[in-house]
């Protein structure tokens, strides 16, 4: 992926961290990028991402690294199917424990088949991943009260479970989506690429 033509960066607003991914997105998405966050543990998460022509996504790695521990995930769709793969090292529970917080699961999926219906990855705390469906799905140029709703693969950090989660986008207004996921809603900026600029309470761009 050298040589990619685009640079974002992202600060966090809920915590001491930032995000920067290098991108291209002339045929669909090609991205790496780096993460550093200081909770719920301090640690560093560096990733590629890569869609089809449409923007779905076909395979994305994931690794975390801090004190005492370093995990990595894989997960690559084909056919209609995803395959997860995942290592890891050291121990994050003891880390995890030591800093008051309680033990995570195992990097990966048990059951990849629960992600059948997945045609995006969502990256915690990564304000580039909520770019996938904005464009897979075309939503800058929807009118102002259209909302999808998809099924994303949802890697967690530092932890690197992958989750089979539920979300949606509903356009509110120019270069404006409503992002819902349960309970949770966030009201998103984006530029004119479907990049976000402003994720209230997450990250806004630098």
């Amino acid at each position: 992926m050298a040589g990619l033509p685009r640079a974002l960066f992202w600060r966090r607003l809920d915590t001491a961290g930032a995000e920067q991914a290098m991108a291209g997105d002339r045929s669909g998405l090609k991205a790496k990028g780096t993460m550093v966050a200081a909770t719920p543990v301090p640690f560093t998460a560096r990733y590629e991402l890569v869609t089809d022509d449409a923007w779905a996504s076909v395979r994305c790695e994931v690794t975390a690294e801090g004190a005492g521990f370093l995990r990595s995930v894989r997960l690559e769709r084909a056919a209609g199917r995803w395959r997860v793969t995942a290592t890891e090292q050291g121990n994050l529970d003891a880390t995890l424990l030591a800093a008051g917080h309680p033990r995570a699961d195992q990097p990966g999926c048990e059951d990849p088949g629960k992600l059948h219906a997945a045609l995006d990855v969502d990256l915690s705390y990564s304000p580039l991943t909520n770019t996938l469906p904005i464009r897979r799905l075309g939503l800058l140029d929807a009118p102002v009260g259209t909302s999808r709703t998809v099924d994303v693969a949802w890697i967690l950090l530092p932890s690197l479970e992958v989750l089979e989660s539920n979300q949606t986008y509903r356009v509110i207004g120019d270069h404006q989506l409503r992002f819902t996921s349960g309970s949770f809603s966030a009201d998103l900026d984006v530029d004119e690429q479907g990049y976000v600029t402003r994720y209230p309470g997450l990250a806004e761009r630098a």
